[in-house]
C-alpha cells in the first residue's frame, strides 16, 4: 500500500513537471524591450545584458564604476542587431539610497521597464566568528537591499502596465548553506525568500518573478573572492566546475522570458495554486468594495 502511495505521488509530480509549460505565462517578447540590469559593468550581469541586447532589447546598466559601465558599453553595442537599439549608462550604487535608486530607474530614456535583472552582488567569506560584524551587514545591504530598492521602483508600474518580469541573481550558495559563507550564503537565502513572496503578490498584475542560483562562474567577482576563500571553501568549490559567464547568462534570460520552472518549483505549484484563489478572491473583494464605496 505504501509503494502504491509512493508510486502515485511520484507519478503526480511528474504529471505537474510536464504540464507546467501549458500553465506557464506568455514569453516576454525581448525585441524593443527595456531592460535595466544592475551590476551591468562586469560578469554575469554584462553578459546578462549582451544576450538581452542580441535578441533585440535596449538596454539600461546600472553599476557604481563609470569607465567599467562605459567599457561594458562599447562591448555591448558590438552585438546590436538594428541601428534603434541604445545601451544606456547609470553609475549609482543600488544599496544605499532608495530615493537616488527609484529615481534613475524611473527615467524615461528608454521608456518604462519591462525586465529588471538585478545582478549586483559581492561575495565575501571567512569562518563565523572571523568575519567581522560589518561584513554581515555589508553583504545584506549589497546583495538584499541592492535587489530590493530596484525591484521597489519599478513594481508599480509593472502592475499597472500588466507586464513585467523580475530576475533575483542568487547563488548556489543561496540554496545551500557552506563553509565559510555564513554572511554570503544568508543574504542569498534571503533573495529566495524576498523571490517567492513577491511572486504571489504580482502574479495577478501578469508580472512574473525568477531566481537564478548560478553555480561557481568564471568572473571578475569570482576571482577576487578567490583570494580569500578559506581551505576549506576553497576545496569544496574545486569539486565542481566553473561555468562561463555566457552560458549562465543565456539560461538566465531564458528562463526569464519564458518563466521556466524546476521539478522542486513544480512540487511547490499544488501548494501555491491553492494560495492564488486566496489572494485573487481577496483582490475582487477589495474591487466590489471600492465599487460599493464610490455608490454610496
Amino acid at each position: 500500500m505504501l509503494l502504491l502511495a509512493a508510486a502515485f505521488l511520484v507519478a503526480f509530480v511528474l504529471l505537474l513537471y510536464m504540464v507546467s509549460p501549458l500553465i506557464s505565462p506568455k514569453p516576454l517578447a525581448l525585441p524593443g524591450a527595456h531592460v535595466v540590469v544592475t551590476g551591468g559593468s562586469s560578469g554575469i550581469g554584462k553578459c546578462i545584458a549582451i544576450e538581452c541586447y542580441k535578441q533585440g532589447a535596449f538596454i539600461t546598466l546600472v553599476a557604481r564604476n563609470e569607465d567599467r559601465l562605459l567599457q561594458a558599453k562599447k562591448e555591448i553595442e558590438k552585438h546590436s542587431i538594428n541601428d534603434k537599439q541604445v545601451v544606456l549608462c547609470i553609475s549609482v550604487d543600488v544599496s544605499q539610497d532608495y530615493n537616488q535608486v527609484e529615481n534613475v530607474i524611473k527615467q524615461e530614456k528608454l521608456g518604462p521597464v519591462d525586465m529588471l535583472v538585478n545582478c549586483a552582488g559581492l561575495s565575501l567569506s571567512g569562518k563565523f566568528e572571523d568575519l567581522e560584524v560589518s561584513t554581515f551587514e555589508k553583504l545584506m545591504s549589497v546583495n538584499y537591499l541592492g535587489s530590493v530598492y530596484p525591484s521597489r521602483a519599478v513594481i508599480t508600474t509593472m502592475k499597472e502596465r500588466r507586464v513585467g518580469r523580475i530576475v533575483f541573481v542568487s547563488s548556489q550558495a543561496g540554496q545551500l548553506g557552506l563553509f565559510g559563507f555564513t554572511a554570503y550564503s544568508s543574504s542569498k537565502f534571503a533573495i529566495r525568500g524576498l523571490a517567492e513572496a513577491l511572486q504571489m503578490e504580482v502574479k495577478p498584475y501578469n508580472v512574473y518573478v525568477t531566481v537564478a542560483y548560478p553555480p561557481d562562474t568564471d568572473t571578475p567577482g569570482f576571482a577576487e573572492e578567490n583570494k580569500t576563500k578559506p581551505l576549506e571553501t576553497r576545496l569544496i568549490s574545486e569539486t565542481t566546475s566553473v561555468c562561463k559567464p555566457e552560458q549562465v547568462a543565456k539560461q538566465i534570460v531564458k528562463d526569464a522570458i519564458v518563466v521556466t520552472m524546476g521539478l522542486f518549483r513544480t512540487i511547490a505549484l499544488f501548494y501555491l495554486g491553492s494560495f492564488d484563489s486566496i489572494i485573487r478572491r481577496c483582490m475582487m473583494q477589495r474591487a466590489k468594495s471600492a465599487i460599493a464605496d464610490k455608490t454610496d
